[in-house]
This record gives structure tokens, sequence and C-alpha cells, in this order.
């Protein structure tokens, strides 16, 4: 009986570790589909698989972190033939999300994203502070290897880093979202809901392809569905602004095109960033804000009860003196003797 509880566990562990494996890869692949080349190594403006990865650690332990080493694995088997350099990208790429899961573990991150502390954790901890090992390692293992220059550490190390720590800050939230969707879901904001994605299908490709520098218009959309559909909201869109963003910013059109390379992944991981650390602050903040008033209201119906209890008479004892006896509540004669009404 034991033997085969064991066995159980292990093959679920099993399991997990092959599905966040299969999932990782899968993600480095959407990734690779807009890859830019910066001196003779590919790099991406956005990395999903790194938010994949801490999403992984955090619901499901740090136990799964095997997975993540083989999904970088299939990764860069694709990419070409396998290398004693990549031996330390595998490793740089496991272990960043694996320090940032024990960063936000540290400092008591809830993964519902809940309160402004948890998107000020996940912004500086999560993507920007743990993201830092896996492309210092990653670069710092091609410059050693020869497959770069020593001039070009600097370039790729930004371009790594800012692929990185996008995928966390885009594909965490996001993921973390829809693990608490419920269905079917609420009927009565529907008109709202949808007059908001039809805004958002007009303004983003419209900012995003338009020659003129345009940019800045997604943010009010962006702000209106972190204010008023809070975290759920305003997750899928800082994505779709992202996919589009780095669409034509790798394809030279729009905003981008009569720029170089680095003044475009410049921009690029500026729009991301912004709209990211927009959703996110703004989002909990929100969040907190109305789950303080939430339970106030709980605090005060609690004490409301807790009166009535322990005083039953006080509403008659209250409305004497505001509004006077009613009729029920006047003196009646019995006997002789006046006795208090009711």
């Amino acid at each position: 009986m034991a033997r085969g509880e064991e066995l159980r566990r292990l093959s679920l562990a099993a399991l997990r570790i092959l599905g966040v494996a299969v999932v990782y890869y899968g993600g480095g692949q959407l990734g690779l589909l807009k890859q830019v080349r910066i001196e003779g190594a590919t790099v991406t403006p956005l990395w999903p698989s790194t938010g994949i990865a801490l999403t992984a650690l955090l619901l499901l332990g740090l136990g799964v972190w095997p997975g993540i080493a083989l999904g970088t694995l299939f990764s860069v088997l694709t990419l070409g033939p396998f290398l004693p350099a990549d031996v330390a990208i595998i490793a740089g790429n496991t272990l960043a999300p694996v320090c940032a899961c024990l960063l936000l573990r540290r400092v008591g991150f809830r993964p519902e994203l809940d309160r402004l502390r948890d998107g000020v954790a996940l912004v500086f901890l999560g993507a920007l502070g743990g993201m830092l090992i896996s492309a210092s390692v990653g670069a710092a293992a091609m410059v050693v290897s020869g497959k770069l220059p020593a001039d070009g550490f600097w370039a790729i190390w930004s371009a790594w880093w800012a692929g990185d720590a996008m995928g966390v800050l885009v594909v965490t939230p996001l993921l973390l979202v829809l693990r608490r969707l419920r269905l079917p879901l609420p009927t009565h904001r529907w008109p709202e809901a949808t007059a908001l994605v039809i805004t958002a299908g007009v303004i983003t490709p419209l900012a995003t392809t338009s020659s003129l520098t345009l940019l800045f218009l997604v943010f009010p959309v962006l702000i209106w569905a972190a204010l008023r559909f809070e975290l759920p909201g305003s997750a899928p869109y800082v994505l779709f602004v992202s996919v589009m963003a780095i669409s034509e910013a790798t394809d030279r059109v729009g905003g981008f095109a009569h720029h170089n390379l680095v003044e475009r992944m410049v921009s690029l991981q500026a729009l991301n960033g912004s709209a990211a650390l927009t959703s996110l602050l703004l989002a909990a903040i929100i969040t907190e804000q109305r789950n303080v008033r939430l339970r106030i209201e709980q605090a005060c119906d609690a004490l409301a009860e807790v009166v009535a209890r322990l005083a039953p008479g006080e509403p008659v004892a209250r409305r004497r003196r505001e509004h006077g006896p009613r009729e029920g509540d006047r003196p009646r004669q019995e006997g002789g003797k006046e006795t208090g009404g009711g």
C-alpha cells in the first residue's frame, strides 16, 4: 500500500515536470517567431517561457525545476547543435526563475496579486531582479565559448535581460489571472467589456502601425481596463500590446521603420515595460482598495449584529428619542395601573 502511494506520488511529480517542460518549450517557440540577430546571436524581444517558468514554480512548487531545464534544452536544440556553452545557458535559464520564486516567497508574495506590494515585488524581484541571472550567465557563456565577441557582451546582455524580464511582466500576471477564472462569467458588465475590446482592437493597431509617434494612445485604453476590470482586464491587453509592438518592431514598419536595431529594441522594451508596470501597479491598487472596502463593510455588519444581540431594546429607545413614541409604544391602563407598551 505504501509502495503504491509512493509510486503514484512519483508519477504525478514526473507528469508535472514533463508538463512544465512541454509548455516551456511551446512558449519558447512562440517567442522565436519574432527573433532578432545581435552580434551574431539570436535573441527575442519577449521570451514567454520565463513567465511560464515562474508561474509554474509559484503554483506547483520548486520541485518542477527539472521541467524548466528540460524545456530550455529542447529550445536550445532547435537553434543549432548542442555545445558545451549551452550547459551554462540551461543552468542560467533554470536558476533565474528559481531565484525569483525564492525572492518572492521571502517577501510574502501572494499569487492573487491583490496588494500593491505583490505587484511591486513581481516587477522588481521577479522580473527585473531575478532575470539578471539568466542574462548574465548566458551572455558570459557565449563570450567564453567564442560564439560572441567580447565587445558584444553588453548588447546581448541587455537584449537577453529585457526579453526575459518582459516574459515575466507580460505572461506571469496573465497566467495567474487565468488560474482564478471561473465559469460562467458574470454578464452584467458585458456591454462595457465589449466596448473595451472594440476600442482596443481599433486603437492598438493604429498606435503601433502608424508612421506617426502614436504609441502613447494605448495607455488610456490600458488605464480603462485596469480601473474597471482590474488585472483580468489589463493583463490580456498588455499581452496584445506587446505582441503588436514586437511584430511591428521586428518587421520595421510603423513608428519603428526609420530606426536602427538598437533604437527599435530600446523603444520596444520601454513601451512593453511601461505598459506592464502600469497594468500591474494600477490593477493592484484598485484591487487592494476594493478588498479594504469589503473588509470594512463586513466588520460593520458584524458589529451591528453584536450590538443587536447585546442591546435588543436599543432600536426602540433610539426611535423614541429621535421621533417620539409611536402608537404601539404609548402606555396603556390595566387594572388602574399604567404599563409600558412594547
